[in-house]
């Protein structure tokens, strides 16, 4: 099925009783498809640790700690001084 834009706004029943029936949405925007919306539990859809960024930074020392990483963000430019 095709959706656009407006469609999402004015139509969205029909576009949830098309992903119901396993039908992958496409949305678009003038004429241009912009996005696809795939039905929960599509094999279509990729999991999100088979995307390329996921784990990017495994192996940062400096990123071991969250809280760490967030402070030393946090910091400031005068910090150093």
């Amino acid at each position: 099925m095709k959706a656009s834009i407006l469609d999402l706004r004015r139509r969205m029943q029909d576009v949830l009783k098309a992903l119901e029936r396993n039908e992958k949405v496409t949305l678009t925007h003038r004429g241009v498809a912009r996005g696809v919306i795939y039905p929960s539990g599509s094999r279509s859809a990729k999991p999100v640790s088979d995307h390329a960024a996921f784990g990017m930074w495994k192996d940062r020392d400096d990123m071991k700690s969250v809280d760490r990483a967030v402070d030393n963000l946090r910091k400031g430019r005068t910090h150093a001084l």
